[in-house]
C-alpha cells in the first residue's frame, strides 16, 4: 500500500500540469468551498481569508444585498461562484453584482462578466487583487470596482473609463463611500471594520 503522498502524485496525475488547464479541467474539478480559479491555464487556489476579511465582508455584502433588493435592482452573490471574464479566464470575485438588465449572465455554475465586483485585500492577495484582477476586470468591462483594505481600513472605488479605472474616491473613517453604479448606496468606511 502506498503512503498518503504516492496517493497525491497518483492523484494530481489525472489532472493537466499547470499551464495547461482548459475550462473543461476546471469544471470537472470535485466541489469543494475553496476559492478556485482559472488563470492563463493555470489553477489558482487563493489562501483562506482571515477573520477580518471575512467581516468586512459580510458587512458589506449584507448592506449591498438589502440594497440590490429593496430596489430591485438585480442580484447581489458572494464567492465561492465562478465568473467567467471570457474563455479560459474564471476568476472568483468576493462579492459581484449583476444588474437585472443582464440577468441572462446568470448561472447556476458560472457566472457571465458582473457590473460590479468586490475584492478584500489581504497581504497574500494583495498583488492580484491590484493588479492582475485590476487589468482583468476592466479587459472584461466590469463597470465598477472596490477594494476594501481591512488592514488600513480603506474603501476604493473604481470607475471604468475608456477601458481603464478611474480612483473616484478612497474613503475611510467616517467618510461615505458611494456607487456611481448603484446610485444612492453609500456607507460609511468605519461600518465595514472592526473596532
Amino acid at each position: 500500500m502506498g503512503t498518503e503522498k504516492d496517493l497525491a502524485i497518483e492523484v494530481a496525475s489525472l489532472y493537466p500540469p499547470q499551464g495547461e488547464w482548459k475550462e473543461e479541467d476546471y469544471f470537472s474539478l470535485p466541489d469543494t468551498n475553496r476559492y478556485v480559479e482559472l488563470s492563463d491555464g493555470r489553477i489558482i487556489m487563493p489562501p483562506h481569508p482571515t477573520f477580518s476579511h471575512q467581516e468586512a465582508l459580510k458587512r458589506l455584502f449584507l448592506r449591498l444585498q438589502a440594497y440590490v433588493e429593496k430596489n430591485n435592482l438585480g442580484i447581489v452573490q458572494i464567492a465561492p461562484l465562478p465568473v467567467r471574464l471570457w474563455p479560459g479566464k474564471i476568476r472568483e470575485p468576493d462579492i459581484f453584482f449583476i444588474g437585472k438588465e443582464h440577468s441572462d449572465r446568470i448561472g447556476e455554475t458560472v457566472c457571465g462578466v458582473p457590473d460590479l465586483v468586490v475584492e478584500v485585500i489581504s497581504s497574500s492577495t494583495e498583488r492580484t487583487d491590484r493588479v492582475e484582477k485590476f487589468l482583468e476586470y476592466a479587459k472584461a468591462g466590469i463597470r465598477e470596482y472596490w477594494l476594501i483594505d481591512p488592514e488600513k481600513k480603506t474603501v476604493e472605488v473604481y470607475s471604468l473609463r475608456g477601458g481603464d479605472y478611474i480612483l473616484v474616491g478612497k474613503y475611510s473613517g467616517s467618510q461615505v463611500a458611494t456607487s456611481e453604479m448603484l446610485p444612492g448606496f453609500k456607507l460609511r468606511a468605519s461600518e465595514l471594520f472592526l473596532a
